[in-house]
């Protein structure tokens, strides 16, 4: 079964059309199926007749309110407990809709780029697929996991309207769900024994940018320069001005190939045709307005985050640009600092022959190391997982545990749960070694193997090589036989490094570095 992204079923366009001509119309989110979150107030909003009195019926409860002027309304429903399955009547006038088949339990909104929207099975995209997929597509007979697929869109103007549909986890269904969002939903349900929704808004090689409402970053004195940028973009690419340039470096192209092949060179790269910035995913506020906005306020537990690999340009700001996007998702839902699980990038790239030199990749991980400075945050370090040749590593089975891992501690109340491996707190230096202290987890250190490799040394120099490491109790003990005055130390600080440091539970260590050079 193909995955239900960029075509919508000739069953949807019907049902569209009949709320089309019905007068009253709930937003497209809500549908047969759908899951909503128990325990907490549960927001009901969609379009009739400006002054049509609406009601909503569900599980013993009815609630009534008029449309305003525009033909907008919204009710609210009481917190529910979970279960199911129950029918949500909605009604206006002469018309009344019936959604079946509805369940309270768990709901997630799940976002990012390419390794939270890589489905359980390749199916259509040969990019996609886990270890193991046909074994896992055949066992996810889960009938209380649903899914909501957010369609790919970009646009410049705040929608309002979404398309799409509630599917029930099956074998026919489970191969075009998000593989992270998927075994996150197995584990918790499999934990809770309640239903669990999700609602994947996720779109390949997007920006953090992207997925942020322009409100929040002209607000922000640091990000405004993207916006800056990206009308230059669109004035040069709507003026003509950007094609012209294109044209001409593709003539001068076809010069300089010619000439290269007569002389027997390498021919030069080809110019790429210009893409339209207002459908570019990486452009700020693009993906905000066409697959954020719509949802809001559909009531979630907290939000699922996997991205990073796009803002390499930007690793510098990256933790300025995540934060003030959770901080403008959390305004627009108003629930308060709903719970933000996010993933650390895994490992990806030639491993490099020079100690902790660092990296792009690199770089955008310490920035989310940094945001765990967020409050009710949680990052699920993957450093050990990645793949030197695939930037969307099959083990997605792992990435999902972890995040479980996070929210069973975080959110559902398992507060002795192991679920995070070491992470880097303060140094001490003593002589020729450097004593690495690590904020305590409730498991003891440990390293993969019984060694620990992928630690650097540097002294005044700022010149690092590679150190001996040891364990002892708590801390870890590095030195170098040539250095006598070390300064600083790193770990696994490299785009594809050597991975050592865990706990005893199986977690990873995330990279760190003590300097600031």
């Amino acid at each position: 079964m193909k995955r239900k992204r960029t075509l919508v079923s000739v069953l949807m366009v019907v049902f569209l059309n009949c709320f089309a001509l019905a007068d009253v119309k709930p937003a497209g989110v809500f549908g047969d199926h759908m899951v909503l979150q128990r325990g907490r107030s549960v927001p009901v909003w969609g379009a009739a007749s400006p002054g049509e009195m609406i009601t909503v019926k569900l599980s013993g409860q009815e609630k009534s309110v008029n449309a305003d002027a525009s033909g907008k309304w919204i009710v609210y429903l009481d917190a529910l407990k979970a279960g199911g399955p129950f029918e949500m009547v909605i009604a206006g006038g002469a018309d009344a809709i019936t959604f079946k088949d509805v369940y309270v339990g768990e709901v997630w909104l799940c976002s990012g780029q390419s390794n939270m929207d890589m489905t359980v099975a390749a199916e259509d995209r040969y990019w996609c697929g886990v270890i193991n997929e046909a074994e896992e597509v055949a066992a996810a007979k889960y009938p209380k996991i649903r899914v909501f697929d957010v369609p790919f869109k970009t646009t410049d103007d705040v929608q309002s309207e979404v398309e799409g549909e509630w599917e029930i986890c099956s074998p026919e269904t489970a191969g075009h769900f998000s593989a992270v969002a998927y075994f996150f939903a197995r584990e918790i349900h499999k934990k809770l024994k309640v239903p669990v929704g999700l609602v994947t808004t996720a779109y390949g090689a997007s920006t953090a940018e992207a997925w942020t409402s322009r409100p929040a970053l002209e607000a922000n004195v640091q990000l405004k320069f993207l916006l800056d940028n990206y009308a230059k973009y669109c004035e040069d690419y709507d003026s003509g001005k950007t094609q012209e340039k294109y044209e001409t470096d593709l003539a001068k192209w076809q010069q300089d190939s010619e000439k290269a092949k007569a002389e027997g060179k390498k021919e030069p790269r080809k110019p790429r045709q210009p893409k339209n910035p207002h459908l570019d995913q990486h452009s700020p506020c693009v993906l905000y307005n066409a697959m954020v906005a719509p949802l809001v306020p559909y009531s979630i537990r907290g939000a699922l985050w996997y991205q990073g690999e796009s803002n390499g340009g930007t690793a510098g700001i990256y933790d300025v640009i995540m934060e003030t996007m959770i901080k403008d998702w959390r305004k627009a839902w108003g629930q308060g600092d709903f719970p933000f699980l996010y993933v650390q990038l895994a490992s990806y790239g030639k491993p490099s022959d020079q100690p902790c030199k660092g990296g792009r990749t690199t770089r955008v991980r310490e920035a989310q190391l940094k945001n765990l400075s967020i409050p009710n945050s949680a990052m699920t370090v993957t450093i050990d997982i990645g793949d030197e040749k695939n930037i969307h590593p099959k083990n997605k089975q792992d990435v999902g545990r972890r995040l479980a891992l996070q929210a069973r501690a975080l959110v559902y109340g398992e507060n002795k749960l192991v679920c995070s491996g070491p992470i880097y707190d303060h140094m001490s230096i003593d002589g020729n070694t450097i004593t690495l202290y690590f904020k305590s987890d409730g498991s003891k250190l440990a390293a993969k193997d019984g060694k620990l490799n992928g630690f650097a040394i540097a002294g005044s120099d700022k010149e690092f090589i590679w150190a001996d490491a040891k364990i002892i109790k708590d801390t870890i003990v590095v030195s170098a036989s040539d250095i006598e005055n070390p300064v600083a130390v790193r770990y696994a600080w490299d785009d594809y490094p050597v991975v050592s440091l865990y706990n005893k539970k199986g977690l990873p260590a995330s990279p760190f570095r003590t300097d600031d050079f």
